[in-house]
């Protein structure tokens, strides 16, 4: 079981791990060892998250979440098998937390009366400047 906060824990039915050799260096181990590890959430399905943080849980996760509804993460950053399954299984617990705070409204606000006096005074300038550049009148 893994422990999110004091209300979301993820059971171990919901992840799925795959081991799969890494890229990049390290030599012969990286021809040997399965060291970069796949964490699969099945987050769809998962009763310990409520309807809205799964939706902003699939906002956050972008190209991470498949069509099943899952979530991917992949880790091959160390050459430590453990070490990257523990990096995996923190990525995924802080994609959690921040899709359990919900996010700010935005409160739509009025431009002054000044700064939109002030945009359309250098509007005119500006096309005043423009008309300037006109092609020079032959007497």
């Amino acid at each position: 079981m893994l422990r999110i906060t004091d209300n979301i824990a993820i059971e171990d039915w919901e992840l799925t791990e795959q081991f799969v050799r890494s890229s990049g260096p390290g030599g012969q181990n990286v021809n040997k060892v399965s060291t970069a590890v796949e964490l699969r959430f099945e987050a769809e399905r998962s009763p310990n998250l409520t309807p809205a943080i799964k939706t902003r849980l699939r906002r956050i996760a972008g190209r991470r979440w498949t069509r099943d509804g899952a979530l991917v993460i992949q880790c091959d950053e160390t050459r430590s098998q453990a070490r990257n399954r523990a990096i995996a299984r923190e990525r995924l617990s802080d994609l959690i937390r921040q899709a359990q705070t919900k996010p700010k409204k935005r409160i739509p606000t009025k431009p002054t009366k000044g700064s939109v006096r002030r945009r359309l005074d250098a509007k005119t300038r500006r096309g005043e400047i423009k008309a300037l550049r006109g092609q020079v009148a032959r007497d």
